[in-house]
């Protein structure tokens, strides 16, 4: 259900910084938000699972007679006495499960024309600017590799680079290099070039200079844009480190309260705080002061704002906008060129026209989204529920078009979409390998000994977080 816009949804209110968080120990605050959001249900309780938004209608049988006639042979007046060019037309403007299971049973001329394979090879040539040919290799290749329930995949466990459950991960350069965050509050360089040599060669470096630890709190989120990462923790820090520089920190922000998530493009950097806000940063400006006065439109000019100091090591993305734009913490966002997508404990889903400065849309939902993996146009989420929600971009603006059970009963923690594949993992101590059709196929499921946290693929190269204090990592053939 898309809710109507309020005053909240206000551009002039992106500066807004009500509602200050209080001080607390990150720790804490960390273990309750754990306790609170990811725990699985008590015993003996299950999730209340919503109904499928549509269910496939049963084809009309093989047995019953044909009609004598096609569409062009109907000879009254009306939709039918059409040319099935136009037929065509009108039903590319429609849903093709619509179109599949109900307009096949409306009457024999229009079945006729629905079972006919070159009614759907024609609807799918019009679907612009996707690459067909890439689609089915992607496919194919996936379905080659995950074949026999995976029995050629190479599995690795990490587990001497940590001391604590590992929540975040990120591969960089095509799956070579693995970054991976811990509750131990460091974040780990990995080698996965040299997997299946000896445990000190694979890991290779603890970011940062500090004598115990990478951050001061729980490394929850990771993030990357070419060879600068961002790593965001329950410290309300966000650090930046250039990966070329061998892991060298170059920026340091200081959130209003925890870092949940991060979204990082060359022309912003998002962060999702525990305190309901999302706030923009301009990576590309780095200043040594980041509290001045903003607004909706970018930084205020005048001669009331004094200029930035020298950049240090520590100076950090000027701050362009913020907001709070839900009334429960900010648990996934993602952002492109043009909307930055946030989810919430308050089971909303906000998305935000960059090029307008406004909020665009607000839907309210049954849960709340853990996680998100955006393709254009299909965004797919994960829930508090174990359930897969798939939303369309149309024209802009987004529509949750179907729900899906794929099988996990806890909360899916990680998803990772493409044309061709499906990755989920899951506090119930599993990740699913799936093919992402409607509804998706699961191929391949492996279970672990304790909860998996996110999941990133790349390459040839699957890694998952794990509450096991390690990084699991599944190699592919190439």
């Amino acid at each position: 259900m898309e809710l109507p816009l309020g005053p909240c949804d206000d551009s002039r209110a992106w500066d807004d910084d009500s509602d200050p968080e209080s001080e607390t120990d990150p720790d804490a605050q960390a273990e309750a938000y754990v306790a609170r959001v990811l725990s699985p249900p008590k015993s003996g309780l299950a999730f209340s699972r919503p109904s499928q938004l549509s269910t496939p209608a049963a084809s009309p049988s093989a047995s019953e007679p044909r009609a004598a006639s096609k569409v062009s042979a109907v000879s009254e007046p009306g939709l039918l006495s059409l040319p099935p060019e136009l037929l065509l037309e009108i039903c590319s403007y429609l849903d093709a499960r619509l179109v599949l299971h109900v307009l096949s049973r409306v009457c024999h001329a229009l079945r006729d024309l629905v079972s006919d394979h070159v009614t759907w090879r024609l609807r799918t040539l019009r679907r612009k600017n996707f690459d067909w040919p890439a689609a089915c290799i992607a496919l194919e290749q996936h379905l080659s590799r995950w074949a026999e329930d995976g029995r050629w995949v190479e599995y690795f466990c990490l587990a001497d680079g940590h001391v604590a459950s590992v929540d975040s991960v990120l591969l960089l350069q095509g799956g070579s290099l693995c970054l991976s965050g811990s509750r131990d509050r460091n974040v780990n360089l990995w080698d996965l070039r040299q997997l299946g040599t000896e445990s000190n060669q694979v890991l290779v470096k603890t970011l940062g200079t500090k004598r115990n630890s990478t951050h001061e709190g729980w490394v929850w989120s990771l993030a990357a844009q070419d060879h600068r990462v961002c790593s965001g923790s329950w410290d309300s820090t966000v650090k930046l480190w250039d990966m070329a520089a061998d892991g060298q920190q170059f920026g340091e922000i200081k959130a209003s309260s925890a870092v949940l998530c991060l979204s990082y493009l060359p022309d912003i950097l998002v962060t999702g705080t525990y305190d309901k806000k999302v706030t923009i940063y301009d990576p590309r400006d780095r200043m040594e002061t980041r509290d001045a006065p903003v607004g909706w439109g970018g930084p205020l000019r005048g001669s009331d704002i004094p200029p930035p100091r020298p950049i240090t090591h520590e100076a950090g993305p000027a701050l362009l906008k913020r907001q709070q734009l839900h009334s429960r913490p900010v648990l996934t966002l993602l952002a492109d060129d043009r909307h930055i997508i946030s989810g919430s404990e308050d089971h909303t889903l906000v998305v935000v026209d960059r090029r307008a400065n406004s909020v665009l849309q607000r839907l309210q939902l049954d849960s709340y989204l853990l996680c998100m993996s955006y393709q254009e146009p299909q965004l797919w989420a994960g829930d508090n529920q174990g359930l897969l929600h798939v939303f369309a971009n149309r024209n802009g603006c987004f529509q949750l078009i179907r729900s899906f059970d794929v099988g996990h009963s806890f909360p899916i923690t990680g998803i990772q979409y493409s044309v061709g594949a499906l990755y989920t993992t899951s506090t119930d101590k599993t990740i699913r390998v799936h093919v992402p059709t409607d509804p998706p196929r699961t191929i391949c499921t492996r279970k672990h000994d304790n909860g998996l946290n996110r999941v990133c693929a790349e390459g040839n190269l699957v890694v998952a977080g794990s509450g096991d204090l390690s990084l699991e990592v599944w190699r592919l053939q190439a």
